[in-house]
């Protein structure tokens, strides 16, 4: 995928969870799991997978209309979060970890494990 930013929306990120922790799937497929999921009807599933084809995170192919996800959790992930910095925290990465890290008391090992990724970034 080139680095062209694909947005989803909370409805379609619950269609690519079920691709990216199962793999190629029928589309029917899809659609009983996320009716005993969610309870979604067929119509919403299909609905929401065409949108997810025409943002090019999904890929349609016969038989059976299988979808493919086009693009990886953490691309979605990586996207998210930079465009949660830039809005929320004016870009600032610190201004994140401050708001992070005063929510809850953490562990020695927490701060041993946070200390050891900064290390591995310098």
């Amino acid at each position: 995928m080139d680095k062209k930013t694909v947005k989803l929306f909370d409805s379609e990120l619950k269609v690519m969870n079920i691709l990216w922790q199962e793999g190629d799937l029928p589309a029917k497929h899809m659609a009983a799991m996320l009716t005993k999921e969610l309870g979604w009807n067929k119509n919403t599933t299909y609905t929401l997978i065409k949108r997810c084809i025409k943002k090019n995170a999904i890929e349609r192919s016969e038989p059976n209309f299988m979808c493919h996800a086009l693009i990886s959790k953490e691309e979605v992930q990586d996207a998210e979060t930079d465009e949660l910095i830039d809005k929320i925290y004016d870009g600032s990465v610190d201004k994140l970890f401050s708001a992070l890290l005063s929510r809850k008391k953490l562990s020695a090992k927490e701060v041993e494990k946070l200390q050891q990724i900064v290390a591995e970034m310098e």
